[in-house]
């Protein structure tokens, strides 16, 4: 009997095919189409190009409008640089107080006095984080969870409920006008990234206890706490800072000197907010 042969498990080791040759000089089908995409795109510009060089008025159009974008862009970067160094002696509200005047004294006289954020008593600076901003160390200039949960609110609210964290009020009362608008609520997130980027969290804190809207034709907490309490804002309380605090929301309205039954509701509503952030370590780190 025949020996089984062995099986051979090896392929065949004659000569095979030649492969076809890939041709990496000629471009993929996906590298076409972006090619042809870019040629398109490249070619939509130029035809928008030869469009506007035909027609004068539209070149000079653009060219200006360019140029005012420039100008404008450089002008707020550098004033914004500029008035991290230097105080904010004027804002826009204080020029729109001092023109329509107090509605009570008819008195167009701005009560205010620039004072440096070691100068100024920190139960001051806690007072109206906590009251206005709680999560103002930790964001970057806009907290999305209390926006969310404003318009839920604002849904079934009569009056609308705010969501402007300290670094947009800022931003607003410094750089911006009153009103509602979208061409305004733009330029307020433009300025409250900027001050974010270039200022600082203490910084800004600074500013916003210096030009923030504290009373009738009283602006800052220097010159409310001289205004009303009769010191300076360097040797401020716990609870005349909380009072100050309270009345930021509308403070034409309620008053420091005389505070109505909200107001001192409100004020220890704060007071014991400020106690349960741990006092003012929590802004120790800006």
């Amino acid at each position: 009997m025949n020996p089984q042969q062995p099986v051979n498990r090896f392929r065949d080791s004659g000569p095979r095919p030649p492969r076809p040759k890939i041709n990496q000089s000629s471009p993929q089908p996906e590298i076409r189409r972006s090619r042809r995409s870019n040629q398109q795109d490249s070619s939509r510009w130029g035809q928008t190009r030869q469009f506007i060089r035909e027609r004068p008025i539209l070149e000079r159009v653009y060219w200006f409008c360019l140029k005012a974008f420039l100008w404008i862009f450089f002008g707020s970067l550098g004033y914004v640089i500029a008035l991290k160094y230097i105080p904010v002696m004027v804002t826009p509200l204080m020029v729109s107080r001092w023109m329509e005047g107090d509605s009570t004294t008819h008195s167009s006289h701005i009560y205010k006095k620039w004072r440096s954020y070691d100068e100024i008593s920190k139960e001051a600076a806690l007072a109206v984080v906590s009251s206005e901003d709680q999560a103002f160390p930790t964001h970057w200039g806009f907290d999305f969870d209390e926006i969310q949960d404003a318009i839920k609110e604002n849904k079934t609210r009569k009056r609308p409920r705010g969501a402007s964290t300290i670094s947009q009020q800022v931003a607003k009362n410094v750089f911006l006008w009153n009103g509602r608008s979208y061409i305004r609520k733009g330029l307020e997130v433009y300025f409250t990234v900027l001050i974010e980027l270039i200022w600082g969290k203490k910084r800004i804190l600074e500013v916003y206890l210096n030009v923030a809207e504290t009373g009738p034709m009283t602006f800052g907490v220097e010159a409310a706490s001289e205004r009303f309490y009769g010191h300076s804002a360097a040797s401020l309380s716990r609870d005349e800072a909380a009072r100050i605090a309270a009345v930021l929301p509308n403070p034409r309205k309620f008053s420091i000197a005389h505070p109505s039954s909200y107001v001192q509701r409100r004020t220890r509503q704060i007071a014991r907010q400020m106690r349960y952030l741990g006092g003012q370590k929590y802004i120790r780190n800006l």
